[in-house]
This record gives structure tokens, C-alpha cells and sequence, in this order.
């Protein structure tokens, strides 16, 4: 069962949230980073991405940038930007996007529950990203990025959530991009306990995103208990910052790919080689997005075409195998393509559903030779997968809206 605890928690004021409230630091490159700093010097991301605060030939991962990231969050504590709540508290986080909310519970989960698959996964991490975050959190003693979470809907957390979202937010803004931020505080001890209890009644919490922030809040927390020996489970340590939302208010958009060519085919020999496990429809100018499990777009020379797996390929069960991510990879990306490892082929990229289809089109404009568009993976296809302790091919899922950074800091000590 799922221990989902509340927390003191470190938050800016009422008046600077929106200023300091950031999107994730890995949806941004150095370049883009140092933009959005110059910006405003309480965005939460020069404390995430403290190598904006050196000159570019500074190394990212240099000792100095993570101890500029630690004095810059107490600099911003001591100077009042932030305040520390004097109960421990559950929040609700919501957001609201095109006219779609989903809201979730802030709380900190348990390492241990990480570590015994209750809290499943769906992806890989990489040892080098996980290790930026360690350092980050470590030498700031604080989580400061939650981690996505999912959960399937419950009735108790639902209406505790309802109740609290009468009284007034105590934050309540919209990001430029649009979309709406609203945060409540569940304080009444009475709300606090029914939230921990059904939690509590959970088997399994799924992560949506932040595969590498978790493990590296688990990797800390493993290594303060290697710290101190004595821990009895209660620190801080022993758990991390999240959002958990009901699966029912999830939306999972497309994530698309590019390659930069037809691996030594040309056009007309490759187009014959992908009827072989698709059928395939030349549409025209306009740009397709699949609307069904099974179908693809694909842009290739000014044209764009419909891909439909073949009914072979459609009555695959097995989780993994019958995603539409698996079947584009499996049956055309790499016998036809050439893509073996898409995690490391230099010749594919990733193209978030956020930016839409003309983003696949500029893109094989400039440096690409074809591009797919996507149907999006569900939430339950998560589900599936997670639950059979599998892992999902690389870039499925693109969840948006992204929660923001610096709005909830957990403190490890």
C-alpha cells in the first residue's frame, strides 16, 4: 500500500508565485535556460539551472553551479520570497488547459515504496542525468521539481479534494503560456488523515513523469540513510516531492518522430518497402493527425500520407509490442529505416505533440527527411505496461500541462 505523507513545506508568497513558478528545468537548453532567467531573477529556474549564472565556458555540471544553486535558494528563504509552512500539509495543485483541468494532490511519497514497485515505472533513466540531479538536490538539501505521479481514481481523495477547493486558493494565477494555476491547502486534520488513509488503500501509484528526478531523490535518500545509520524511516530523506492525479484527468499527447533520411532507399522504394505491414494513403498537403490506435501520419516530400497497421499487426496483446510506438519501430523505423536503438541513433528526434504537426513540417524543411506524426499513448496502455513491470520504448508519452517548479520545496533535513 501507497505511503503518500504530507509535509513541511517551503513555498514562495502568495504575491511571487507567478513570478517564481518555472517549468521543468529539462525542457530547456543551456541558451533557452539564460533567456528566461534574464527575464525575471526570482524564476525558479536560476536556482534549477544555476549554470545560467556563470559565464557559458563554466562546465553545466561544475561543483560551483550546484553550490550557487544551494546560496540562491537560501538567499531567496532568508530574503522572504519563500516561507515554510508551520504544519504539515497536503495541497492541491490545479491546472487548467484548453478548457481541461486535472488536479492533483501535493504530498511526499515513500523511497521504499520506489524501491518495492509500488510506485511502478515505465522508462529507463540514464546515469548521467541522474546524476545532475542528485548533485542538485543533494547539495541543495531539498527537493525542488515534483514528480508526476498517477494513481486510479478514488472516491475519498475526490471529494476531500471537492470539499477544499471551496475556500480560497491560495494560489491563483495564469503562466504566460496560458494556463491556469490554482493551489488550496487540505489543513484540517480530519481531511488530512481521510487523504492519508486512502492513500494508504492504494496498491499502486504509477509515475507519469519524472523518471529520473524519482530515481535521483530515491539515490539521495539511499545515500543520507548510508549517512546516517541510525535512520529509523521518519526523516525526510526517506521520501520525496510529488503531485499525484487521478488517472480520469490525465491527457497524454502525441510524442512524433523525425529521421534524417531513408536510409539509402529512395522515395519510391521506400514507400514500397512500408506497404509491406502498412497500407498506405497518399493524402495531400494537409497535415494528418491519426485519430485511432493503428494509423500514423507520415510527411515525406511536401506530401503527407496515412500509415494503417496491418490487421497482423492491430491483433497484437502483448503491452508493449501493441503500442503504436512499439509498431512504428518494430515494423518500420528499424527493419526499414535503419533505427536500431532509437535512444542513442543520432539520425531520429523527438518532437513533442505540444507543438503541433507544423513543427514536423519545418522540421523536414530544414534538416529532416521524413517525419510521423502520432497517435497518443493512453493512460491505460501506462497502466498495462507498468503493471506487467515493463518498460515503454523511449519518448511515449508527452503529458502536458507540465507542472511547474518552485511552487512546493521539500526539505531533506
Amino acid at each position: 500500500m501507497a505511503t503518500i505523507k504530507p509535509f513541511y513545506c517551503i513555498r514562495p508568497t502568495a504575491e511571487l508565485a507567478h513570478r517564481v513558478a518555472a517549468l521543468p528545468y529539462d525542457v530547456y537548453n543551456r541558451s533557452e535556460a539564460k533567456a528566461v532567467v534574464a527575464k525575471d531573477t526570482l524564476s525558479f529556474l536560476n536556482i534549477d539551472r544555476a549554470e545560467t549564472q556563470f559565464p557559458d565556458d563554466v562546465d553545466t555540471y561544475a561543483d560551483c553551479v550546484y553550490a550557487k544553486a544551494a546560496e540562491l535558494l537560501n538567499a531567496r528563504i532568508e530574503d522572504g520570497t519563500f516561507v515554510t509552512d508551520t504544519t504539515t500539509n497536503y495541497y492541491i495543485y490545479e491546472l487548467t488547459m484548453d478548457g481541461r483541468t486535472q488536479t492533483g494532490i501535493v504530498a511526499c511519497a515513500s523511497i521504499d515504496d520506489y524501491m518495492n514497485n509500488v510506485i511502478k515505472k515505465h522508462e529507463n533513466t540514464r546515469a548521467d542525468k541522474e546524476e545532475d540531479r542528485i548533485r542538485h538536490v543533494d547539495t541543495c538539501n531539498a527537493q525542488t521539481g515534483p514528480i508526476f505521479l498517477a494513481y486510479r481514481r478514488n472516491e475519498t481523495i475526490y471529494t476531500v479534494v471537492a470539499k477544499t477547493k471551496g475556500n480560497a486558493p491560495l494560489y491563483d494565477f495564469t503562466s504566460e503560456d496560458g494556463i491556469s494555476h490554482r493551489v488550496f491547502v487540505i489543513s484540517d486534520p480530519a481531511d488530512v488523515a481521510a487523504v492519508s488513509d486512502a492513500f494508504d488503500s492504494i496498491d499502486s501509484i504509477y509515475i507519469a513523469d519524472g523518471h529520473h528526478r524519482a530515481a535521483s531523490a530515491v539515490k539521495v535518500g539511499l545515500k543520507r540513510r548510508l549517512e546516517n545509520p541510525g535512520f529509523d524511516g521518519t526523516e525526510e530523506f526517506n521520501f520525496f516531492l510529488s503531485v499525484l492525479f487521478p488517472e480520469d484527468e490525465l491527457k497524454i499527447l502525441p510524442y512524433n518522430r523525425v529521421v534524417k533520411d531513408l536510409n539509402g532507399l529512395t522515395k519510391d522504394s521506400f514507400l514500397a518497402r512500408i506497404t509491406q505491414e502498412f497500407t498506405v494513403e497518399e493524402l495531400g498537403k494537409d497535415a494528418f493527425q491519426p485519430e485511432q490506435k493503428g494509423t500514423f501520419g507520415m510527411y515525406l516530400d511536401g506530401t503527407w500520407y496515412r500509415l494503417t497497421a496491418n490487421n497482423t499487426l492491430q491483433q497484437i496483446t502483448d503491452p508493449v509490442e501493441s503500442l503504436d510506438v512499439s509498431l512504428l519501430q518494430d515494423y518500420l523505423l528499424a527493419p526499414v529505416l535503419g533505427i536500431g536503438d532509437p535512444r542513442t541513433d543520432k539520425r531520429i528526434d523527438f518532437i513533442g505533440g505540444i507543438r503541433g504537426l507544423g513543427e514536423l513540417e519545418r522540421r523536414v524543411a530544414e534538416d529532416m527527411t521524413v517525419a510521423f506524426s502520432m497517435y497518443p499513448t493512453s493512460i491505460g496502455e501506462l497502466f498495462a505496461v507498468s503493471d506487467a513491470g515493463r518498460l515503454m520504448p523511449p519518448k511515449s508519452t508527452w503529458f502536458e500541462p507540465k507542472l511547474r517548479s518552485g511552487l512546493f520545496i521539500h526539505k531533506l533535513s
